[in-house]
């Protein structure tokens, strides 16, 4: 067991010192390096795989931190309309530049996006694709050796450039493996350059992959055909991701679980929903750090539960956008003219009575409020809970990456500081997405038929299990943690202050009848997709892709931001002044990249 332990060891340490040269970002040469012969031979180059791989979890503490995490929780969610940054406001100072739409070009957070996608998991990338390509050429692999790699790696690349992409648009340095010099290469490319060279990548990655994969978290042909489709609607090229979309649809390998919640659970990982997954681990290091640390900060941290640091939390316009009609339907133009009950203001310690108005049911799997059932944490005592509510509002860090208590030390992590982190994996891509993402190409289409079953087969899914135990105390101080006074985590389901045979709130969720028309299916999809994907890092790209739609069905997101921001001084003042503008679509290339390369990085134009 120790000889094993030590080879793995300097397989890390050999991997690491390869790589070292690209670990400040794409300019700086190494001051050591080992030769790259160690790895001509496929144990290397499996090693050179692994350490690819390492980069895709979109952390790598302490070399880059928070603004790296793939699930974009500050590009995607806290600059939407679906979460605030939480926390306080003198906490992790940058992301409030990020929240208020006034990101300046020093912030650091874009900076730990663009080194590790570009500087670390690209470079990676290429640096492995050459060992390869030279090993192949020596004889020393075989050519199905190299095409699996390979199609390995090159899923890899157009997956970190995908990310890049997302939060910094076009202007990123397009580089290949046969690029020598990588600090040489521009980011003015021209239209359409980026996406094309994303999936020239995931085609690659396609023809070569299998269509399954023995060991979890390696990417099979469906899941570089749905990086791909995801690439062309972030463009609305909705003729080229439909037959992808289609193909992953036909294959009959992926079907919808039986519970929303599902996709969240740890005891349900690696499901038949699950079509791309980046795998979590914990304690087998020092600090996990093999797990997802890019959300290291957004776990509770107020009492009780007490962990680090409470950032990401929902938002009260995410929260209103889950009230139903008597159909158990959306109520599209006026779900925030009126704000659902809420706690803001009132201490635990004071009475609170939940609102008994009808929602959907996946509000309460993916928002930890008041009075509500938290998992099997106890009942959720309101402000006590909360870091600081009149600045981060009244509602729980996002839910769905939490673990359960039972689960604590065993699938959460014993050492560090950031004593959230857990065995989580993350859906980075489920059948859901497929099915949404194939009824929004459908809508633009006028196949009304196809839009309302894929639709109605994601809503009947959410209403088959609901979050259960109806809380029957209104005065939550610390004395009734966790069911009530006198209760034990064994009252959990069973006891307590909790009539565990009701749903937990008033949940109801209907089917659409039917669409009229091409704009009404649009905008049942365009709601569907935040409901179902909230709190998941997604809600700002797509309000900019589909601010670029044909009239009817368009979504202004200048408007929908700024209508957020007037509402949302309801709930805390923190938004003030605040205003969305074109240039906010997209982050500015970092200044101390355009330092580094002087004459070859350009400022995105908008930041001028």
């Amino acid at each position: 067991m120790m000889k094993k332990l030590s080879m793995i060891l300097a397989a890390f340490f050999l991997v690491a010192m390869f790589y070292s040269c690209s670990e400040d970002f794409l300019t700086k040469a190494p001051q050591g390096q080992t030769s790259e012969n160690v790895f001509y031979n496929e144990k290397g180059i499996d090693a050179l795989v692994t350490g690819t791989y390492g980069m895709v979890k979109g952390s790598a503490l302490w070399t880059v931190s928070w603004g790296a995490s793939i699930q974009n929780w500050t590009y995607g969610s806290v600059a939407s309309d679906d979460a605030y940054k939480g926390s306080e406001i003198t906490d992790q100072v940058p992301v409030n530049e990020i929240e208020r739409w006034e990101v300046v070009t020093t912030n650091g957070y874009p900076a730990d996006k663009w080194r590790l996608c570009l500087g670390m998991g690209v470079d990676r990338a290429n640096k492995t694709l050459r060992v390869i390509d030279k090993t192949l050429e020596d004889g020393t692999i075989t050519q199905e050796v190299a095409d699996r790699y390979r199609s390995e790696v090159r899923f890899l690349r157009g997956l970190f450039y995908f990310e890049a992409w997302l939060v910094f648009g076009d202007y990123i340095p397009i580089i290949d493996e046969t690029e020598l010099d990588p600090a040489s290469v521009s980011n003015e490319n021209a239209d359409g350059a980026v996406l094309n060279f994303i999936v020239a990548d995931m085609e690659y990655a396609a023809s070569k992959l299998p269509a399954t994969q023995a060991q979890p978290g390696r990417p099979t042909k469906w899941a570089a055909k749905a990086v791909a489709a995801r690439a062309y609607l972030q463009k609305l090229k909705y003729a080229e991701a439909k037959p992808l979309l289609n193909d992953i649809i036909n294959s009959g390998q992926f079907e919808l679980m039986p519970h929303f919640i599902d996709n969240f659970n740890i005891a349900t990982e690696n499901n038949d929903e699950s079509i791309f997954e980046i795998q979590a681990n914990v304690n087998d290091i020092n600090e996990s750090l093999n797990a997802e640390m890019g959300i290291g900060l957004n776990w509770p941290h107020g009492g009780d539960i007490g962990m680090c640091c409470g950032f990401h939390q929902p938002s009260q316009n995410l929260v209103n956008a889950f009230k139903v009609d008597a159909d158990g339907l959306p109520l599209f133009d006026t779900f925030n003219d009126v704000d659902l009950k809420n706690d803001q203001g009132i201490s635990s310690d004071q009475p609170f009575v939940p609102t008994t108005d009808e929602v959907d049911p996946r509000l309460d799997w993916t928002v930890g409020r008041r009075g509500i059932p938290y998992k099997d944490w106890g009942i959720m005592r309101g402000s006590n809970w909360i870091r600081k509510q009149s600045e981060g509002g009244p509602y729980m860090p996002s839910t769905k990456p939490f673990f359960k208590k039972s689960e604590r030390y065993t699938l959460s992590t014993t050492t560090g500081w950031q004593t959230g982190v857990n065995a989580n994996n993350w859906r980075y891509i489920r059948y859901a997405h497929i099915l949404l993402w194939r009824a929004e190409v459908a809508a633009f289409e006028n196949d009304l038929v196809t839009a309302l079953d894929y639709v109605n087969q994601i809503r009947e899914r959410a209403g088959n299990h609901v979050v259960m135990g109806r809380v029957t105390i209104n005065t939550l101080p610390p004395s009734v943690y966790p069911w009530g006074e006198g209760t034990t985590d064994a009252d959990y389901g069973v006891g307590g202050a909790v009539d565990w045979t009701q749903p937990a709130a008033n949940y109801k969720i209907g089917l659409y009848p039917d669409f009229a028309n091409k704009e009404e299916a649009m905008r049942a999809v365009q709601w569907e997709q935040r409901l179902e994907f909230a709190m998941e890092g997604r809600r700002f790209f797509d309000l900019r892709r589909w601010d670029d739609l044909p009239a009817g069905m368009r979504v202004d997101m200048a408007a929908t931001l700024n209508a957020f921001q007037q509402g949302d001084l309801r709930i805390r003042s923190f938004m003030q002044g605040a205003s969305f503008e074109n240039r906010d679509k997209f982050m500015p290339v970092p200044q101390s990249q355009i330092d580094l390369q002087k004459g070859v990085i350009v400022q995105n134009p908008d930041y001028l």
